[in-house]
């Protein structure tokens, strides 16, 4: 559920296509991301004549960004995101201002095994921007995924402290709270609790109308079996969050409602 909670909060956003792709993978048949059915031998053709031909005006004139959005869509209808890969990367390197594409980019190339590749895409954007928090995001996901969990508790850490300066010079720049959420997050993740509510107090603290860390609060309480802890939090959470979100958050908060109490809730309920 933690998990869960931070795609909600800050989540990456993939296209239709290169998300199907990634759940796919590399297939010598692949899905039609749009209908989920197998592609015939029919379609399979034609995707391959369109691709060649989009890779003929590419010789000619390889920085064609239109040219290369559509062979980056066929290839990842086709499947064969190791083809994809080529004019992903051109697409991000001349359309630095869209850091879609080299999102996109780390993901594929952690998708098909290349973490160090997919270490420097998203490096990339974060030279450039540090609080971009869609990058942070995939960064952290590889590095704990590589089990480097300091590397990204060091990374977020560095990117807090800079954030006073970037914002002067850029306001809005970094997203403090998002950062302190995807700390909270790391530490959750270690099962370091006391440090990860200690960040979502800090939060609440500076931001009281963000539902957020209280979610994300509640949640590790409800873990740890503090449900009437838990309870108020999520409620807390129901009246703050934005409509998309209520439903999701009550039922949750009903389901813990529906749960009988644990033999040692919290130290006030405990027996004297």
């Amino acid at each position: 559920m933690l998990v869960a909670v931070l795609v909600l909060f800050i989540g990456v956003p993939l296209l239709p296509l290169v998300s199907s792709a990634l759940r796919g993978g590399t297939r010598p048949v692949a899905n039609n991301s749009a209908s989920g059915f197998q592609l015939s031998v029919a379609d399979q053709t034609e995707l391959e004549n369109r691709a060649h031909s989009y890779e003929l005006v590419l010789r000619d004139d390889p920085n064609n960004t239109t040219v290369l959005r559509r062979l980056l869509e066929v290839r990842l209808e086709q499947g064969k995101l190791q083809q994809a890969l080529a004019p992903l990367e051109t697409l991000s390197q001349l359309q630095p201002e869209q850091p879609d594409y080299t999102i996109l980019l780390a993901q594929a190339r952690q998708h098909l095994g290349d973490y160090e590749g997919s270490f420097r895409a998203y490096d990339r954007i974060l030279q450039a921007n540090p609080g971009d928090v869609n990058a942070l995001q995939g960064m952290i996901n590889l590095q704990l995924q590589q089990n480097r969990p300091e590397g990204a508790i060091g990374r977020l850490q560095d990117t807090l402290k800079l954030a006073a300066q970037a914002n002067a010079a850029n306001p809005g720049s970094v997203d403090v709270a998002s950062v302190q959420l995807l700390l909270g997050w790391v530490y959750a993740y270690q099962e370091r609790f006391t440090e990860a509510i200690a960040i979502y107090d800090q939060i609440m603290s500076a931001n009281p109308g963000d539902f957020r860390p209280v979610w994300a609060k509640a949640e590790i309480l409800k873990q740890q079996g503090q449900y009437s802890q838990a309870k108020p939090l999520y409620q807390a959470a129901v009246a703050l969050a934005p409509p998309r979100y209520k439903d999701q958050i009550q039922q949750i908060a009903d389901q813990l409602a529906q749960m009988p109490p644990p033999t040692q809730d919290s130290p006030e309920e405990s027996p004297e």
